[in-house]
């Protein structure tokens, strides 16, 4: 237990120091748009898998003024590789971009920056998800989350939803129930679960 919760502090503490060494914030600001941390760092939920969330908001979104805000990004030494999907023309009515941090211990993080229009339907939603996930989080429901993504093997790739959702509604406590749990409840597309 006591590895498990260092390895989720450590993690935490590194993303926040790397939301300040990218100023990611302010760039985005700059242009007028809202920023807003989405995800399991915003709850306190972050553990192995090494991601950060946000979520951007703006009357208009610019394919120019993206690309300058990356360009400044890309400039950041730490900065790998940038990836980008335009979804302007879906219900998502957004651009997605994935940035990767090379942190000094040569481990990846994940950046993603989600920047939709003003008024679109996912406007504020997942903000909402997160802050009613995090008002039931009691110790016991925020150590079996931790304790399921800590027992989850480096391979696979699983949404952190569908952990909360496990733990809030499943009640799921194991990782055995966990694989079961997934297995009735298969996945496509974005889950749109509010506890």
């Amino acid at each position: 237990m006591r590895q498990m919760i260092e390895l989720a502090t450590r993690n935490q503490q590194k993303a926040w120091e790397i939301i300040r060494q990218t100023d990611i914030e302010n760039s985005w600001r700059s242009t007028g748009a809202d920023i807003n941390l989405v995800g399991s760092l915003s709850m306190g939920l972050l553990m192995k898998h090494r991601d950060i969330d946000f979520h951007i908001y703006s009357s208009s979104v610019s394919l120019a003024d993206d690309f300058r805000i990356m360009a400044k990004l890309a400039e950041n030494p730490a900065i790998r590789k940038i990836e980008y999907a335009n979804l302007l023309n879906t219900d998502e009515a957004c651009l997605e971009w994935h940035a990767w941090y090379e942190d000094e211990e040569h481990e990846l993080w994940q950046i993603d920056m989600i920047h939709l229009l003003k008024g679109s339907r996912y406007e504020g939603y997942f903000e909402n998800v997160a802050k009613r996930i995090a008002a039931l989080l009691t110790d016991e429901i925020k150590y079996a989350i931790l304790k399921l993504k800590f027992e989850t093997p480096e391979t696979e790739k699983i949404m952190g939803i569908i952990y909360y959702q496990a733990v809030i509604q499943g009640g799921v406590r194991t990782y055995t129930e966990f694989k079961e749990w997934i297995k009735q409840h298969p996945v496509s597309g974005i889950i749109e679960w509010i506890p």
